[in-house]
């Protein structure tokens, strides 16, 4: 037996081990159990008696690509683990990929394709918030189905999405209480890349701070995706002297942000700093050694230590090669197409307003990140931690919530 074959007939084996993954509560159907397509196909979507097609949606190409990546690939996975077990409502997955090469109206046009030509099932995809606003008029215009990984900013409930990621209680809150917690920051530099998302959630921020925390904001500064010129930003940082840099730069331009950072001096063992978007995908391009001591609000990290996430690190990395690495967004791509068809054999069809109707309750005891449940808001329950990055590029968890978290999309307060 050659050692190809062998490496091979691992990874089957491993991917079928996998394959067993199951909602909780939620017997899976086997193969026996295939309804006919009419009873589960009503509102003409491409469905057949043996094939369900589903559409994904993310930058391949362009600023993004370095952030997108990694959830294509672990939508992927987790479409081929669920094929392994013999698919949805007895019908194997096939995925429709479309690139919106990080630009916003391309992501509104492959939208369009992939729904009113494609008549996918549903979709996993975008990344940035830019991409989900432009792309949102249209799933709810055509009543598609939108599986959408990113941490973001709230404010925002729509019966045609399901949100993967955390939401700004989750996520911002939790991280700049714990800031004041364990440093006592009160002054407090934002920064962020000037779109959607980061002047958001810089509101959010600027909000609890001044509101909540009797804090004071020393500086904000926005720049444009793709920019790699900080020496300004810089400046104004070291004249304001901030107990806390709190950070929402994206993209590539993470690259340039922490190398100029440490080529100014400013390391993690000398400035406290907290960024909502440096996950493992990021660090690839950034480098341990440049962020190192710095700290990343996520709910997940390839790190974490539990036997969920054990399998899943294995089965991405038998996937994906032994180098390939895990992020936030990633993770929570990851979740999108086993949500959905948990959701689909609880509703006994593929039809977009059954699905959404089961989706609420839906909960997930297999997730790496621990177990998680979808709200009636359409948002997941799910845990914060605060990671600091190592020079070897990976996170150690530092905190951690003790509980899940309820997602709250429209805090009081806030708006």
């Amino acid at each position: 037996m050659s050692q190809d074959f062998q490496q091979s007939l691992r990874r089957r084996r491993l991917l079928q081990g996998l394959g067993a993954i199951s909602m909780a509560g939620l017997p899976m159907l086997s193969r026996a159990q295939t309804p006919p397509t009419t009873q589960v196909n009503t509102s003409k979507l491409a469905v057949t008696d043996t094939e369900v097609v589903v559409g994904q949606l993310h930058s391949s190409t362009g600023t993004m690509a370095i952030s997108e990546t990694g959830s294509i690939q672990a939508e992927q996975l987790a479409i081929d683990q669920i094929n392994a077990m013999g698919g949805v409502l007895g019908r194997k997955i096939r995925v429709i990929k479309e690139d919106g090469a990080s630009d916003w109206p391309t992501f509104a046009e492959k939208a369009k394709k992939l729904l009113i030509s494609d008549h996918v099932a549903t979709v996993f995809g975008c990344w940035t918030s830019a991409s989900r606003k432009a792309v949102l008029p249209v799933f709810e215009k055509e009543n598609g189905l939108l599986y959408y990984p990113t941490f973001y900013e709230g404010l925002e409930q729509s019966k045609n999405v399901i949100y993967t990621g955390q939401e700004a209680t989750q996520q911002i809150l939790y991280s700049l209480d714990w800031a004041k917690k364990e440093k006592n920051a009160s002054k407090v530099f934002l920064v962020g890349s000037d779109y959607i998302w980061p002047r958001t959630s810089m509101k959010i921020a600027r909000k609890h701070i001044e509101t909540f925390q009797k804090g004071k904001v020393v500086g904000e500064e926005y720049y444009p995706l793709s920019n790699t010129n900080f020496n300004s930003l810089i400046n104004k940082i070291k004249v304001a002297k901030p107990d806390l840099i709190f950070a929402a730069v994206v993209g590539g331009s993470n690259v340039a942000f922490y190398k100029q950072l440490k080529a100014a001096g400013i390391t993690g063992d000398k400035q406290f700093l907290v960024t909502l978007s440096v996950t493992e995908d990021e660090m690839l391009g950034i480098g341990g050694e440049n962020f190192a001591g710095f700290y990343s609000s996520m709910k997940y990290f390839q790190s974490l230590d539990n036997p969920n996430n054990k399998k899943f690190v294995e089965a991405f990395k038998a996937k994906y090669g032994p180098k390939s690495v895990i992020g936030d967004v990633t993770q929570a791509g990851y979740l999108g197409p086993w949500l959905w068809k948990a959701a689909v054999e609880k509703a006994g069809s593929f039809d977009v307003d059954k699905v959404v109707a089961a989706s609420p309750g839906i909960e997930l005891n297999t997730a790496p990140e621990g177990y998680v449940k979808i709200d009636a808001n359409h948002h997941l329950w799910s845990k914060s931690r605060i990671s600091q990055g190592l020079p070897d590029g990976t996170f150690k968890v530092v905190s951690e919530s003790p509980e899940l978290i309820k997602p709250d999309p429209f805090p009081k307060g806030y708006q």
